[in-house]
């Protein structure tokens, strides 16, 4: 299996500078080696058989500025996605993001949330006037009140506990079926991460925690997410769990989970998810996590 590397630099140029200018775009759209990336309106994209790889191809289409979104520059290639009917085999970044490359990775979640913000965007929130995509696709502006308006993120934390046994504090919800992972929840207006971390574990297993560690981020485009990884050490263990948030919460320990995965009875995250690369860290005994 791939591991996410979310660390290091993107080899997606994203133009900031050059993109204000229409005609600048328009041209990239013509460019001989430019290629355009199809997603449907649930946010799943074009792949190969068995989504390995995006399939990506020319625009053969007149360029269309309030459509064709510019993603960026990927070693002097234009990038551009449009939201349409698609053929063939389609994923969503859920189901391929691990299995593609790092740039094409970088695309397929840039695409997915700039199409999201697009769906609901389209209307200005100060006078609910019809907004225009301006910059190659990202910002949109209000004639009326002269307003730009740029892609919403939303920071969440997502939180590994380990109690003074180093186990892991795993739980699931009811949609889950019997998939378990680690805690998450939106950063609130007002907050900081870690405020968040006190506040969301507290809610949610009614556990309370010390000392914090970051451990890294990864863009979530369900809809527009940026989640923040985190591990944190329990100082109490008696859980409690609130049942609009969980259906259930337990400490284990590796052995346990192993155990547990190897029976089918319960499913770790999907590998495209930081979740995932959060439990796999703890398992193989990485240390420093917190």
């Amino acid at each position: 299996m791939l591991v996410l590397n979310w660390a290091m630099a993107s080899d997606l140029d994203r133009v900031d500078h050059h993109r204000t200018s229409p005609e600048w775009v328009a041209n990239l759209w013509r460019d001989s080696e430019a290629r355009l990336l199809k997603i449907d309106n649930k946010s799943r994209f074009t792949t190969n058989v068995g989504g390995s790889k995006l399939r990506m191809t020319k625009p053969f289409v007149e360029y269309d500025d309030q459509r064709h979104r510019l993603l960026g520059m990927l070693n002097g290639c234009p990038v551009f996605v449009v939201e349409a009917l698609t053929e063939g085999e389609v994923h969503d970044f859920r189901e391929v993001g691990f299995q593609l490359s790092d740039s094409e990775r970088d695309i397929a979640a840039t695409a997915a949330a700039v199409c999201n913000w697009h769906r609901t965007a389209q209307f200005c929130g100060r006078c609910g006037s019809e907004t225009l995509a301006i910059n190659g696709g990202f910002a949109r502006h209000c004639d009326i009140c002269g307003i730009d308006d740029f892609p919403r993120t939303d920071p969440a934390v997502i939180v590994g506990v380990l109690d003074d046994r180093d186990r892991l504090l795993l739980g699931g919800q009811p949609s889950w079926g019997n998939r378990i992972s680690v805690l998450a929840g939106f950063v609130e207006t007002g907050e900081s991460a870690e405020q968040t971390i006190h506040r969301e574990i507290a809610e949610e297993a009614d556990i309370e925690v010390g000392e914090t560690r970051y451990f890294g981020s990864q863009p979530w485009p369900f809809p527009r997410s940026l989640m923040l990884g985190f591990f944190a050490r329990a100082l109490s263990t008696e859980i409690c769990v609130d049942a609009d948030e969980l259906e259930h919460a337990a400490w284990m320990t590796r052995a346990e989970v192993r155990d547990a995965v190897a029976a089918g009875e319960v499913r770790l995250p999907g590998a495209s998810s930081i979740a995932s690369r959060m439990i796999d860290a703890w398992l193989e005994g990485q240390p420093d996590l917190i």
